[in-house]
Formats: C-alpha cells, sequence, structure tokens
C-alpha cells in the first residue's frame, strides 16, 4: 500500500469504483509482474474480469443448492442473438455477496447490466499485497494468562485470505491438537493433506495450488497460530528463541487469493465467500487499496456479509504513512490494524573515530567485521550511491536512501567499487523507523535520519576528511528497547475518507521487523534455505490482532464481532514500556489518528468489563446517512434492510468503542451505550482526560449494574474551551469507565477535528 508496497495501479472505472487490494507488507524489489493471460483467464483484447452484482435467484430456488446459484449466475452470461460465444463464470459468490466474476468486452458487459436481476458492476482490480518475540512482548506467556484461560485458542478456526501456506512447516504440525469442530465444513485440496491444525486449504487464483511460493502468507498465518517452534532464528539472529503465533492452539484454513503475479479482486472475494461458508470464526485479510467509497470497495462489501454471519474481518490499515488519510479498509464493520515496533533490534551501531556511537540494526552482521576501522567516506555529490568516480576501496561508505529499504542497487554500487560496508540513512519522514531486509553482499547498518545527519557531519568535518573513520558493531539480538512500540512510519494514518465520523485506525500492533515462519523454498535475499523471515507492513500487524481475535472468541463463543472488537480496542493501551505516552516515528506523541485506541493488551481483552456493541441494523443506518438506499442494496445485499425502516446515523453517533466529534465552540454531544460483561453487580465511574482548551462532559458520571448483559446509556459533550486558541485544528483526551474495585478500566480514545463536518 503507499510507498511500501507494490505501488497501486490507476484503473478507468466503469460503472462502479473498486479498491485497489495490495499485500500490507514492505517488500524488496520493484512491483509486482503482470498477471499471466493463459488459457485459465480468456484472452480478449478488449475484455477485462468484472464483479457482478445480482439478486439472488428465483425463491424456488434452495439457498444451500451451489449448482443452482451457479445456473443463475450463468444465465446472465447467456447471449440473447446468434452467433455470439458464451462466456463462462469464473467465480460464483452465494455468502458474502450475490454475485460473480467473469471476464466481459464492453458489449458483453452492457447486455449483462441489461438483464432482470442486475444490481451493479464493477472492474477488478490488483491487489498489491499489504514470531520469536511479539508473543512475550504482548504478555503471552505459556505459564498461565491468558493463553492458559482460553486454551491457546482451541477449538477456534481462523481463515487466512494470502499467498497460500507452506504446510510443512514445523510451525504447522498437529500433534496433540484436537480434531476441527464438527461445524467444519472445509477441507483440503489435493495434494495438501489436512491435519488437526491445518484443517482447510483452497485455491483461487490461475496456478490453483495452495503452494506459497511468495512467503507472505506462511508468516502471516505463523504470526497468528504458529504451533511452539524452539530454537528459532532467522539469519543468526533473534536469539534461538521459541516461535509461536499469538493463538498457537487454533485451526486454521488457507484461501490462497494471491500469487506471485498479485492479488485480484474477484479471487479474494471468492476465497471470502468460502471461508464463511466452511466455517471460520474469524477472517485474517492483510490486503487492501487506496480508499474507495464503501460501497465500491469489495473487501468492505464482503466483510459486510461475513459479520452479518458472525465473522470479524480484521483487516490491514496500509502502508502509505506517516501521510494522513491514507488508510486502507476503513469500514466501521471491519478491525482494522496499524503498525508499531517491538522492543527487539537487531543492534549494528556505528562506531566513528572520534569514540562517539549510534545505534542502528541489520540482518546483515559480521562480527569479525567489528575489530578493524576502516576509512569512513561520504560525498554530497552522490550521496544515494549510484556509483563512484573515487577509488572507496576498503572504506565504510554512508549513503543516503530514498525507500524504506536500501536498494540493492546501491549495495551492488558498494561492493563493485572495492567498499568494505555501508552505513545506509533513513529518509527523514521516516525518522525513528528502521525497517530491515536480508542482504548478502556487505557488511551494512541501517541508522535513523537524525543519526545519519550526525555521521555526515562528523564524515564532513575539517578541510580533510582523510582522517575519518568508523566501523559497524554488531551485537546480534537486543531485546527490552525502550521506547516501545512506536508507530512505525508506513503505517497508514486517519482521518478515515471513506468512514468519516469513525475514528479509524482500531487498534495497533506489532509490525515492524517481525520474525515469523517462512517457506524455506522462497529465497530470502541470497542463496540460504531460510524456513523463519524477518519482514515488516501492516500485514504482520494485522495476524497478530486475529490471533488475539481467536482467543476473546475461545473465552467467549456468544460475542458478536463488534463486541469482541470493543474488547481489543477499549483494553488496548496508550502508554509504552517507559511509562510514556506511545509516541510516532519522530519521538512526538502519536495522534490517535496513528495509534488507533491503542496498543493491543490480550491479557485484558479477554475480560474487558463492559463493551459496545454494534448490530447490522446500526452499520446499516450509517450507510443510509453516508450513501444512500443504493448503497445500502449494494452492501447489504438481499436482506430485509431498507433506509426506511433502520435509523439513519452519523458516525459520530454510531454506538463505536472510539469518540470522533467536530471540534468547535458549540457544544456537540454523542450517545454510546455499554453492555456489562463483567461481574452481574458492578458500578463505574467516569474519568475524563481533557488537553487545555477542551472541555469534556458524561452524563451520567456513574454506571450501575445489576445483571448480565445490561445496558447502560450516556451522554459525551464535547466543546472548545473558552478562550481556546481559533487556530487548534486538533484536541485529543480520553474517556475511562473505572470499575469500583479498580479491576476493569474501560478507556475509549476522544478526538476533537475541526476539519470534521456532521449534519
Amino acid at each position: 500500500m503507499g510507498r511500501f508496497t507494490i505501488s497501486p495501479l490507476a484503473y478507468a472505472l466503469v460503472l462502479v469504483a473498486a479498491a485497489c487490494p495490495v499485500l500490507a507488507y514492505v517488500p524488496h524489489g520493484a512491483a509486482a509482474p503482470r498477471r499471466s493471460t493463459g488459457a485459465a483467464r480468456e484472452h480478449h483484447a478488449n475484455a477485462r474480469t468484472y464483479i457482478v452484482l445480482v439478486e439472488p435467484p428465483p425463491a424456488s430456488t434452495q439457498e444451500e443448492d451451489e449448482a443452482a446459484h451457479r445456473r443463475w449466475h450463468e444465465s446472465f452470461l447467456q447471449s440473447s442473438g446468434g452467433g455470439v460465444r458464451r462466456r463462462g463464470v469464473r467465480h460464483s459468490y452465494t455468502s458474502v455477496l450475490s454475485g460473480f466474476a467473469a471476464r466481459l468486452t464492453d458489449d458483453e458487459l452492457a447486455a449483462v447490466s441489461r438483464k432482470p436481476g442486475f444490481v451493479r458492476a464493477f472492474p477488478e482490480r490488483r491487489v498489491p499485497l499489504m514470531t520469536t518475540r511479539t508473543p512475550g512482548f504482548l504478555g503471552l506467556t505459556p505459564d498461565g494468562g491468558v493463553w492458559d484461560a482460553t486454551g491457546y485458542g482451541e477449538g477456534t478456526i481462523i481463515g487466512f485470505l494470502d499467498t497460500g501456506i507452506d504446510e510443512k512447516h514445523p510451525s504447522f504440525r498437529d500433534d496433540g491438537m484436537p480434531p476441527p469442530p464438527p461445524r467444519w465444513k472445509g477441507a483440503c485440496q489435493p495434494p495438501v493433506r489436512c491435519n488437526n491444525k491445518l484443517i482447510g486449504a483452497a485455491s483461487f487464483v490461475v496456478d490453483n495450488t495452495t503452494t506459497d511460493d511468495v512467503g507472505h502468507g506462511t508468516h502471516t498465518t505463523g504470526t497468528a497460530a504458529g504451533r511452539f517452534v524452539e530454537g528459532v532464528s532467522a539469519f543468526g539472529l533473534g536469539g534461538g528463541g521459541t516461535a509461536a503465533g499469538t493463538a498457537p492452539g487454533a485451526h486454521l484454513a488457507v484461501y490462497k487469493v494471491c500469487d506471485a503475479q498479485g492479488c485480484f479482486e474477484s479471487d479474494l472475494l471468492a476465497g471470502m465467500d468460502a471461508a464463511v461458508k466452511d466455517g471460520v470464526d474469524v477472517l485474517s485479510v492483510s490486503l487492501g487499496g487506496v480508499s474507495t467509497p464503501l460501497d465500491k470497495d469489495p473487501i468492505a462489501i464482503g466483510a459486510f456479509a461475513a459479520v452479518s454471519k458472525g465473522v470479524l474481518v480484521v483487516c490491514a490499515g496500509g502502508n502509505s504513512g506517516p501521510l494522513p488519510s491514507t488508510l486502507s479498509n476503513e469500514a466501521p464493520w471491519i478491525l482494522t490494524v496499524a503498525a508499531g515496533s517491538v522492543d527487539r533490534s537487531f543492534r549494528a551501531s556505528v562506531r566513528l573515530g572520534d569514540g562517539e556511537m549510534f545505534q542502528g540494526e541489520s540482518l546483515t552482521q559480521d562480527k569479525h567485521f567489528s575489530s578493524k576501522v576502516y576509512p569512513l567516506y561520504y560525498s554530497n555529490g552522490i550521496n544515494f550511491c549510484d556509483y563512484f568516480n573515487v577509488n572507496i576501496t576498503g572504506m565504510v561508505v554512508l549513503c543516503d536512501t530514498e525507500t524504506p529499504v536500501p536498494p540493492m542497487s546501491s549495495i551492488e554500487a558498494v561492493r563493485e567499487a572495492g567498499g568494505a560496508g555501508v552505513v545506509f540513512v533513513n529518509e527523514p519522514d521516516f525518522g525513528y523507523t528502521i525497517v530491515l531486509e536480508k542482504y548478502y553482499n556487505l557488511p551494512m547498518s541501517q541508522v535513523t535520519a537524525v543519526d545519519g545527519t550526525k555521521i555526515m557531519g562528523y564524515a564532513m568535518k575539517g578541510a580533510s576528511t582523510a582522517n575519518h573513520t568508523a566501523t559497524i558493531v554488531f551485537n546480534s539480538t537486543v531485546v527490552g528497547v525502550k521506547p516501545a512500540p512506536i508507530v512505525a512510519a508506513f503505517s497508514s494514518r486517519g482521518p478515515s475518507v471513506a468512514s468519516p465520523g469513525v475514528l479509524k485506525p482500531d487498534v495497533m500492533a506489532p509490525g515492524l521487523n517481525v520474525l515469523a515462519a517462512w517457506p524455506s523454498e522462497v529465497p530470502v535475499g541470497g542463496p540460504e534455505s531460510n524456513s523463519f523471515n524477518v519482514i515488516s507492513g501492516t500485514s504482520m500487524a494485522t495476524p497478530h490482532i486475529t490471533g488475539i481475535v481467536a482467543l476473546v472468541k475461545k473465552a467467549h463463543p456468544d460475542w458478536s464481532p463488534a463486541a469482541i472488537k470493543s474488547a481489543i480496542m477499549t483494553t488496548s493501551s496508550a502508554v509504552d514500556n517507559d511509562g510514556n505516552q506511545i509516541m510516532d516515528e519522530e519521538h512526538r506523541k502519536a495522534s490517535f489518528y496513528a495509534l488507533g485506541a491503542g496498543h493491543v493488551v490480550p491479557t485484558k481483552a479477554v475480560d474487558p468489563g463492559l463493551v459496545y456493541d454494534l448490530g447490522v441494523r446500526d452499520y446499516a443506518g450509517y450507510i443510509c446517512r453516508l450513501l444512500g438506499e443504493a448503497a445500502l442494496k449494494t452492501i447489504a445485499g438481499n436482506t430485509s434492510l431498507t433506509c426506511t425502516e433502520v435509523e439513519p446515523i452519523t458516525g459520530a453517533q454510531l454506538n463505536y468503542p472510539a469518540i470522533l466529534v467536530p471540534l468547535r465552540a458549540e457544544a456537540f454531544a454523542v450517545n454510546r451505550t455499554v453492555t456489562n460483561v463483567g461481574p452481574a453487580k458492578s458500578s463505574y465511574t467516569a474519568k475524563i482526560e481533557a488537553p487545555k482548551g477542551l472541555t469534556v462532559k458524561v452524563e451520567p458520571a456513574e454506571l450501575e449494574f445489576t445483571k448480565e448483559n445490561e445496558r447502560k446509556t450516556f451522554t459525551v459533550t464535547v466543546s472548545a474551551a473558552a478562550g481556546a486558541s481559533s487556530e487548534q485544528k486538533l484536541a485529543e483526551g480520553a474517556l475511562s469507565w473505572l470499575s469500583q474495585d479498580h479491576h476493569h478500566v474501560v478507556r475509549s480514545p476522544i478526538v476533537a477535528d475541526s476539519s470534521l463536518t456532521l449534519s
């Protein structure tokens, strides 16, 4: 997504625009290759694949009769004229929407649109793709705690829409696991053999295999639900620890919707459709695209149906930060995830000849290199290291970089010119975020822009620079790094364009330099085989949350998707491991537009005390107010919901676990309703955190509950304080409900934004 992923292509839209999903991780290399147009995808000079939404088949058709649905969908492609070849349905959708995917010319699409039962159509687009330490960093330990209380997520089923899986990886063995629950309807596509861990595998891409030839799917799956694997390291780093996903006891079902050619929306919807029918409890989607109206976004449309069937959809927020309004997957019924750092560093410090030391990082470490001192070379003229017209043999070279990860061309240029090592300097807007890739060519370190500027100053100091020296001190893996987490620079930011009035992202999880499972057949920067790898992106943050959803679902199987999302959001933390407010990539206080409600705390999410619940009718009211009747029909499909039967509601009034309101002198009031999921008899007191210039009132300020699942409504009124500066654009605070025994703290962020207009 954006600057860290395969760049989304610009498309001319026909009838309805669609999101351009991407794998939400930071890949090495350039854009993805063009998709193959072999026999599996019929080639036509003027044809392209469309996702066509249609009304359900006639009432006489049995809902569970897949063949009847397909015949109904194929009827839209039957030519009424002579001599025109009939097109085939590529995917027939019956669960997350009513419709199909087919390759059509403009004339054929026009003919389809005239058929009775046609609703809308939009062209498919490419979806570029958006651990050993993270469970412990999140407070997940084998000795008691939430893992023990939830049986490690045993009995829950996680569905993954991704690039497939390496089913032979030790992270997916099934020793000691029970069989899947009886409600499971899926299977493993041959030649994959199901076990009690991997209970489903299906392919919806051209090659029709579930093999992960990219690595992304194996990595995300292992992050969410990998089994315990001891002695794990990547490239000799990681400390030889024990790897595990956040829900190591959960069952896995993998739906391959992406391959080396990319990801396409028709395949994605086919995987989502199958997963919901198969019986997954939660869907993990590390894909997304540029912000798109909700009724034109296939992921949002499919997720609405999934949520209506009790399946929470967890999606990557995007990798286009730190710019504002760059989010993907913004629908309020989706759990949108931001990415943060972990308290681990693959340390590669730069020591200068004057003794000053700067802490960098690298996955390419050579401790023998550290025993020597090398001349330091830096030139303002060729500071991006594209070529060298001077002798740099045996030198450590200082290079700027304009990309999240150093370009291989720069490393090759230094190596070919005889350089001994290289220090890369972050681009300025990346701040303290260092995104790592594995390189084999030269000893290297990556440093922050601030430290890079200081190293440059040393290299250019004085009339002669001949005596300036440096070395790189490799310290392998350092844990307990502070402060952590911080928001990763690449993590996309709000405010949301597609869902105005709803605070997005929802929550943050580890997504920077995450170590997790990897297919040994997929090379990582060189000839060596690796069964674990370190990669970054909101793709990596998403499965952390997915696994935690599985834990909460195991503890509370009757909770709605919205209740589970509320539990995760309201128990998250806005404080880092140094006891301070979580910071962004520039080490400034992170805005809720970057952080979401906070950094996930699994041990608290299973026992939130109170939840903010929402149902399909609530979301329908939001759609009606935002986009109107036609959009509701598109998103909700064949339901009895109409805008005359639901109460239209703004995003500010939606019963969301976060509060986003306009910043203005006039008081603006919103209502919220909480449901008691803690002790039957309990009381809560409101605690308000408001910055200078903002007035927040809560009525009533105390809530008394006498039974389980009892609901209480309160009003929050926000206004700019008297005398507040008219230049203030954003003010942030929080409302926390504290239980009488202080066991439960139910925290909701409050954001007052002068740019927000709500009628």
